[in-house]
């Protein structure tokens, strides 16, 4: 028979043997946008496990909409996928169409941006000793006007950041101004608006923290865009990991996340729920290390 399918080059037809193993082999990823690096080393992660383990992997973008975050989960569950990874968009407030995906027996993993009050499991990074160790860099070299920039209130990433800010500004005897802290969306048109409002304060900030590597690019454009110089005017820092930042100039300070270790950590995890049929595993949470890069956009010369 082994003979006669090579001399007829006969192959498995996947659907045929998704539907006999009740398997279709098949993970779903929804990030925010392909385009952020961040993403697009995480879908790589994620894809060296899932390939190495005979998987396929379909990616759909949410561009930072709710609606398009649940409009493409309810395409990924009509077509049988095995189990679904995703960060959630900058608009979710809520995780009940997860919970319902995996009401229908489709195991599910967050990273980095995630529902708390769904019960999955996820993998992260330690946002808030980043966003410390980040903030205590800028008090020591002087600044004491740090303002943040962070992404929607209601994120666990940006509540997990803020604290790491806040925290580091009360060990340092610092107040903590509400004028110096901005929730801005990934609209570049919104965050120069509230940058430029930000930097009207009299006195400025003589620092920025910023949330994410969209909102650290949108600002250092403002900023050159203004015609202020980094960091004689201002320093910036944040968290990103695109390595153009280290070529830029000035190069910027960056808390860099383990991109390519988180996508193979949700990876795995979700392929072992898969593969044993566990939808709630009693492991939650897989935590993993950020590291810090000290540039130059943060030296006070």
């Amino acid at each position: 028979m082994v003979d006669l399918a090579k001399e007829l080059k006969y192959t498995p037809n996947p659907i045929a043997l998704s539907l006999k193993e009740k398997k279709s082999k098949v993970i779903g990823v929804i990030v925010p946008e392909i385009a952020n690096y961040f993403c697009s080393a995480v879908i790589g992660g994620i894809e060296d496990i899932a390939y190495n383990s005979g998987y396929h992997v379909v990616i759909f973008q949410s561009h930072e909409k709710y609606e398009r975050e649940v409009a493409n989960i309810s395409l990924l569950a009509s077509r049988r996928i095995d189990g679904l990874i995703i960060s959630v968009s900058n608009e979710t407030k809520d995780g009940k169409h997860l919970s319902e995906l995996i009401d229908k027996g489709i195991p599910v993993v967050m990273f980095d941006r995630i529902c708390e009050e769904t019960d999955a499991p996820r993998v992260v990074t330690d946002d808030t000793r980043g966003a410390y160790g980040a903030t205590c860099h800028l008090i020591e070299q002087g600044y004491q006007r740090i303002a943040h920039i962070a992404m929607a209130p209601y994120l666990s990433v940006t509540k997990n950041r803020m604290k790491g800010y806040t925290d580091a500004l009360k060990q340092h005897n610092i107040p903590i101004e509400k004028k110096w802290i901005v929730h801005a969306d990934f609209d570049f048109a919104h965050i120069r608006k509230a940058l430029i409002k930000l930097l009207r304060n009299n006195p400025k900030p003589d620092a920025i923290l910023a949330s994410s590597e969209r909102i650290a690019t949108d600002c250092f454009e403002v900023l050159k865009e203004m015609g202020l110089r980094i960091p004689e005017d201002i320093a910036m820092a944040g968290f990103f990991d695109n390595p153009v930042y280290r070529f830029i100039d000035p190069p910027l300070t960056a808390i860099h996340q383990p991109t390519f270790d988180i996508g193979q950590s949700a990876a795995r995890l979700l392929i072992t729920m898969i593969e044993h049929n566990i939808l709630h595993p009693q492991y939650k949470t897989i935590e993993l290390k950020t590291t810090m890069e000290i540039r130059a956009s943060t030296m006070k010369k």
